[in-house]
Parts: structure tokens; C-alpha cells; sequence
């Protein structure tokens, strides 16, 4: 969705009596039959509250970060040098020192794989919702049947409070390639529309950022907005559009309970103070970086402070911008990529310790895939499924803990494989949803949660 057509549908069902508007959204978010609302996980209180995905879109080189190879050939083992960290006998790329002294309160996982290596898209897919679809040679945007991303299954199964947004995704909608659509990955998909993420697409690192959606119009002031919410509530019988044929049915009230939810998050002040950025120090503005990445994660730890379930960062405008290193793979991650990585993460990690969040918020830092063990001609890394790596923390994931092993050039897992499946079962697990549950689509039809993977109990504290 656009931000033009989410603003427009936002303000539609918060000011108008036409659209399918904010409420409508929560409305259908709500119409599922009780028997098919989410079971729990088996926790009377979950271990994490909220999580915070760094998704470093295109493919991270995991021979370059998190697996280096110092005793293996020149053309696998790279350019960079390893570097201790604050866990004895593990070493990382030299280019991330900050985070090089917070891997005690990470785990990493060597071992991870799919099956896709030519499409981004399918990997993103396959990355973000634990559906491994296979490979295509072909544009693949997305589509209503996909698996929904965490932060929109977060939303039906343990939703945030109704002044919070639930689920934001940013600074970018990756498509695939510059004039590519959308990625999937990032969508409600057979939960429904009303259930995507909010889309924040403004630079934060920009002086006059701002997100429209959730802003009021330039006269609506909040006595206004109270006024008009009373006049919508007398109208009367109000039927969603659709519903004749959804099956969702409607019970008839005017502007009910969904309506003010929708009320509540545009009035919210929580929401409004969660996006103001400049109530940062400029000291702490300038740790998390300079960058629409560096303000990003900032933004990231301020929304989830406010109280929302998910934010993802889309790290790439496109498929192939950044972290897709074919060509010049060590100097993009010398010179840009991992300084911007190191600084946004290190200072989340330090942010979320300091405030007492850490224990309840997961923080994962993955891609779509890896990048091949040889370097090729335009000292590069190509596509590489087979093997990759991947770092979780926070939320109840032990720290200072290495998962599984690669081979000696870091080509195939060696020991203990996992699919993305497992991490976002787990990931669930730890937020209190059970990744075995049965979630239906619009059609009332079921789909188990994850598609293919189960909790890894080994990661967890």
C-alpha cells in the first residue's frame, strides 16, 4: 500500500462517512470468529514484549560479519580481519567493533539455509514469514495468499493497546529491483489488508520528517475531531462495504468500539510522542548514525518504548541497492554498510539495557541469504541459501552463544541446520504465540502459523 492511499484511507474513516477507512481496518482485524482466535503458547507471561527486526535486505555476507574464515584460501577468506569480542574464542569482521563488544548478549546461528538463491523476493519471503515457497526466475511481488509478516500476525494474536500502533515497517517498501513491486514479506497476506503493517516511508533522518498518517489535518484540532466522532456515532446504521458478500457480517451499531480505537491512535499521545525525534539528545541522534538507517532504529526503540508489538527496517529501497554486494563487496562494507550497522545496533543494544527493555524485547539482525564463500571477478559475493548466519538477542535469547557450524569455507552448515522457519517460531514463542496454531484466512480456511519449523529451545536462556 502507498502512503498516499493509506493516508487517504486514514483520514477517510476517521473524518468521512465513505472509504474503507482506520476503522474499518480494525473492524476487520476484529470480525474473525472466536473460534478462530489465537491459543496461547503455553506462558503466563511471555518472556518478550515487543521485537525489533534489523532486516539487511539483499544479503549480508556472513564470511565477512559473523563466520569469518581466516584459514581458508585467499579467495574465500575475504579482506577483512577478525576481531576478538567480549565472548573468548569468537571473532567477528573488523568492521564492527562496537558490536564486537556486545556479542555476550547475542546468539549467533551458522547454520542457517533455504532454498532459495536466485530470486529476492521469494528469500525475503521465505526470510520473514518461515515459508519456504522455493525458487522462481521471475518478478514476484505480493500477493493475498502469502503468510502474514510477524508484525501483522502480532497484531490479530497479542495486539497492542488501541492507542499504539502495532506493527510499523520502515524507512522503505523494498521492491524488487528499482522499478520492481513491492517484496513480499511485509504484508497482512491472508489475514487481510487490514492487517499490514504501518508503512512509515519519510526519511527520519531528514529535519522536517513527519508521518502524515497518523497527523490530523492542518485545521482538524482535537476538540474538532471529539465533535465530529459525536456526530458519526448518531448517524446510525452504518454498513462496512463488503460485508454482504465477506461473511463477516456486522452487527449494525454505528462507528462501535472501532471506530474509537481508530480515534484513540489518532488522538493518541503516546503514538505522537513515540515519532518525534527531536526530543533525542543530538549527542544520542548522532550514535545511532546520521542516516535514514541510523534514525530508523532510533525510531525503532522509540515505538517499541510506546508500547508497539513490531518494527522491522527494511534496509534497501530495492533488492539490489545495499547489503546485494555482487560488485565492490568489501568496500560497500567497509565504507558504509556495517559502520551505519555497527553504530544503529551497539546503541539500540545499549538503549534497551539501560531502560530495562532488553530482557523484554527481541532484537534480530538478519537477510534474505549469505553471499558465496568465493569471491568473484568484481570482488564480490554472489547469492549464497546454502549457508548463512544470522544474530538474536533480547527477549529471553541466551547471550554470548553460538549456534551451529559451517564448513570450513562457510558453503554448507556442518552441524546443527536450520531453516528461517525455526527462528520465527521461535521468535513467536518468545512473544507468546504458539507457532503451531492453527490462523485462518478471509475464507475462514486454516493455515498452521509457521508453515515449517518449530522453536529452537537451545537458543533460549
Amino acid at each position: 500500500m502507498n502512503r498516499f492511499t493509506r493516508r487517504r484511507w486514514l483520514h477517510a474513516g476517521a473524518f468521512g462517512l465513505g472509504s474503507l477507512g482506520l476503522a474499518d481496518l480494525l473492524r476487520l482485524q476484529a470480525a474473525t470468529p472466536k473460534s478462530h482466535a489465537a491459543t496461547s503458547a503455553g506462558h503466563k507471561s511471555p518472556p518478550a514484549d515487543a521485537c525489533i527486526v534489523l532486516f539487511l535486505n539483499g544479503g549480508p555476507s556472513h564470511l565477512d560479519m559473523w563466520d569469518m574464515k581466516p584459514d581458508a584460501p585467499e579467495g574465500v577468506r575475504g579482506e577483512f580481519k577478525s576481531i576478538s569480542t567480549s565472548v573468548p574464542g569468537y571473532s567477528v569482521g573488523e568492521h564492527m567493533p562496537k558490536l564486537a563488544r556486545q556479542m555476550h548478549r547475542f546468539s549467533v546461528v551458522r547454520s542457517m539455509h533455504h532454498r532459495v538463491n536466485n530470486a529476492h523476493a521469494l528469500a525475503v519471503y521465505t526470510a520473514l514469514t518461515g515459508h519456504d515457497r522455493g525458487d522462481a526466475n521471475m518478478i514476484v511481488g505480493q500477493a493475498s495468499s502469502d503468510y502474514p509478516t510477524p508484525g501483522a500476525a502480532l497484531a490479530k494474536l497479542r495486539p497492542a493497546a488501541a492507542d499504539v500502533v502495532p506493527s510499523v515497517v520502515l524507512p522503505y517498501l523494498t521492491k524488487e529491483g528499482a522499478k520492481g513491486p513491492p517484496q513480499p514479506g511485509f504484508f497482512g497476506g491472508f489475514l487481510g489488508r487490514g492487517y499490514d503493517p504501518l508503512f512509515v516511508l519519510n526519511d527520519p533522518n531528514a529535519p522536517e520528517f513527519d508521518v502524515p498518517e497518523l497527523a490530523l489535518p492542518g485545521e482538524m484540532t482535537g476538540e474538532r475531531l471529539a465533535a465530529r466522532r459525536n456526530l458519526l456515532t448518531g448517524v446510525g446504521r452504518r454498513e462496512l462495504p463488503g460485508t454482504a458478500t465477506s461473511g463477516l457480517g456486522d452487527d449494525g451499531r454505528a462507528y462501535d468500539q472501532f471506530q474509537q480505537r481508530a480515534f484513540d491512535l489518532l488522538t493518541s499521545s503516546a503514538a505522537r510522542q513515540a515519532l518525534r525525534l527531536t526530543q533525542e539528545k543530538d549527542a544520542d541522534r548522532e550514535r545511532y548514525g546520521r542516516n535514514i538507517y541510523g534514525q530508523s532504529v532510533l525510531l525503532a526503540r522509540r515505538l517499541v518504548e510506546a508500547g508497539t508489538r513490531c518494527v522491522t527496517i527494511s534496509w534497501a529501497p530495492d533488492a539490489n541497492a545495499t547489503w546485494d554486494t555482487h560488485a565492490g563487496n568489501f568496500t560497500k562494507l567497509k565504507d558504509t554498510l556495517l559502520p551505519q550497522l555497527d553504530a544503529a545496533c551497539s546503541s539500540l543494544v545499549d538503549d534497551l539495557v539501560e531502560r530495562g527493555m532488553w530482557e523484554r524485547t527481541i532484537v534480530a539482525v538478519f537477510g534474505d541469504f549469505g553471499r558465496t564463500p568465493t569471491v568473484n571477478k568484481n570482488a564480490g559475493r554472489d547469492h549464497w541459501n546454502y549457508c548463512y548466519s544470522l544474530m538474536l538477542g533480547g527477549g529471553g535469547f541466551r547471550g554470548g552463544f553460538q549456534y551451529g557450524a559451517s564448513d570450513k569455507t562457510g558453503a554448507f552448515p556442518a552441524r546443527d541446520p536450520l531453516v528461517p522457519g525455526d527462528i520465527i517460531a521461535t521468535i513467536y514463542r518468545q512473544l507468546g504465540v504458539d507457532p503451531t496454531q492453527m490462523v485462518y484466512d478471509q475464507l475462514a480456511r486454516p493455515h498452521r502459523l509457521v508453515a515449517d519449523g518449530s522453536p529452537v529451545t537451545e537458543l533460549l536462556a
